[in-house]
């Protein structure tokens, strides 16, 4: 997720990246949002009854969200191959993330008032947090993202069978130690972005970006046409835009149904 900076002059057709960021990967970042917009709209009319799906066991709807959250990761980790390869520093970097934290807390805050029995103490905005700062603490074996991410991407799948061979693995599954995601069952929480498998999601993505920036630059970097700007736009204010849009949608899905009974 990244801030807002500004742009390039538009013509009439295309929009071209600064030197401050890629258009198109905030383009990208902007089509996330809007499937995550989406998603959550629909969760809402689900709560509300305009709606009856099992968001939480449907298949239809848990694999929306393992690509909107894969999505998302894959653009904060293209966001810092940049980064680190601009060499910026760590107060740049903590500019950043203290605003990420600060949303986090946010979020559980407003979700406990609303779902005190299930309200989100590490979801995406937490998961992005940590995972952000372990990767920039391991920039320098970045050479082994790859391998390191496709193992913790495994873990997902034998954990459970952990969980078969000695009953002490049952601690991974309390609410002090289920964020690093060696469980054996989901806890009971709106979101939930653990370590397992999502920091081995960023970390391949990671991977990925750096190559995709070294051999194929133009993918993020050619002209951006005007008509997607406001996907860029978007895209730009990622924060922000999760910190309302989940609030106002829920609000006016709640006022419809008051007015309809």
């Amino acid at each position: 997720m990244a801030k807002r900076s500004s742009y390039a002059s538009v013509n009439a057709t295309t929009t071209k990246p600064t030197s401050e960021r890629y258009d198109r990967l905030d383009a990208l970042r902007g089509l996330a949002i809007v499937w995550m917009t989406l998603f959550h709209f629909s969760f809402d009319l689900n709560y509300f009854g305009y709606l009856n799906f099992n968001f939480y066991e449907d298949s239809l709807w848990i694999y929306q969200r393992t690509f909107i959250v894969s999505l998302f990761l894959f653009c904060a980790a293209c966001g810092q191959a940049v980064a680190l390869d601009r060499h910026l520093s760590w107060e740049r970097f903590f500019k950043r993330w203290y605003q990420v934290v600060g949303a986090a807390v946010l979020v559980t805050i407003g979700s406990y008032m609303v779902y005190p029995n299930s309200f989100i103490y590490f979801g995406i905005l937490h998961g992005i947090a940590l995972m952000l700062l372990i990767l920039r603490l391991t920039s320098k074996w970045s050479h082994y993202y790859l391998p390191a991410g496709l193992l913790l991407i495994g873990l997902k799948f034998v954990s459970p069978y952990l969980h078969t061979l000695d009953p002490n693995f049952e601690v991974l599954n309390s609410g002090w130690l289920n964020w690093l995601g060696l469980v054996s069952r989901k806890p009971i929480t709106e979101d939930y972005v653990p370590l397992v498998p999502w920091l081995g999601v960023l970390l391949v993505g990671f991977a990925l970006g750096r190559w995709i920036f070294k051999n194929y630059k133009f993918v993020f970097a050619g002209e951006l046409k005007s008509q997607f700007r406001w996907l860029a736009v978007l895209g730009q204010w990622s924060l922000s835009y999760y910190l309302v849009h989940q609030p106002l949608l829920f609000g006016v899905v709640m006022l419809a149904k008051k007015i309809t009974g």
